[in-house]
């Protein structure tokens, strides 16, 4: 998704409101809906909106002109006026199905945007330096705790550092069942080395 978007210049990001459970599904589809988690198995009666987006749109039309996530949908082009023929299709098919949008988050005809915690553009994909704040302000782990947080906050930006795995396989280590938890200056030297890379992270580029 994300590298699909960054191959274009402009962009505008659309947000629907979450009030699409008032749709009923069909009783012989709600087993389509199933789902499990810890509490047991359940199946949606009222329509989410994820599914209501797939629903309304087809395959194509989605790959073709925009990306959908959640009630989130970003809608692409190539150069300004082919965004804006893109962004055209979309809201006319949001008025044929009486698809609700939420004006005051939505954002038309932007450069760049913060997409699933990344920055998109036509230069390509980059960390969201309002995170990368966050974690370079972060004190060494005191406990496991603390260090989870740490590697949680930085994997998710992994794919800005080579050898992500092997650079923190000495914080890792200390997440083993019966390990006991000393903060070696391995560990020291892992950690700064993660922030200083994620700090200077470069831009990834889509193949093309």
């Amino acid at each position: 998704m994300l590298e699909r978007l960054a191959k274009n210049t402009h962009f505008c990001y659309v947000d629907g409101y979450s009030g699409f459970f008032q749709i009923p599904i069909h009783l012989d589809d709600q087993r389509k809906t199933t789902f499990t988690c810890p509490y047991g198995t359940f199946a949606y009666r009222r329509m989410p909106f994820g599914l209501l987006m797939h629903l309304l749109l087809s395959k194509d039309f989605i790959e073709d002109i925009m990306e959908v996530f959640m009630d989130d949908f970003s809608v692409h082009g190539t150069s300004f006026d082919h965004c804006l023929k893109n962004l055209e299709k979309v809201l006319k098919r949001c008025e044929e199905v009486d698809l609700v949008l939420n004006w005051k988050k939505c954002h038309f005809m932007v450069r760049r945007g913060l997409v699933l915690g990344h920055i998109i553009s036509e230069k390509g994909i980059e960390v969201d330096k309002a995170k990368i704040e966050m974690v370079e302000k972060l004190s060494p782990p005191t406990d496991v705790k603390s260090l989870r947080s740490f590697l949680g906050h930085t994997g998710f930006y992994r794919r800005f550092i080579k050898d992500f795995s092997k650079i923190a396989k000495p914080l890792t280590y200390l997440l083993q069942k019966d390990i006991p938890f000393e903060f070696t200056e391995e560990c020291e030297v892992a950690f700064r080395r993660i922030k200083e890379l994620l700090i200077s992270a470069l831009i990834i580029q889509p193949p093309d």
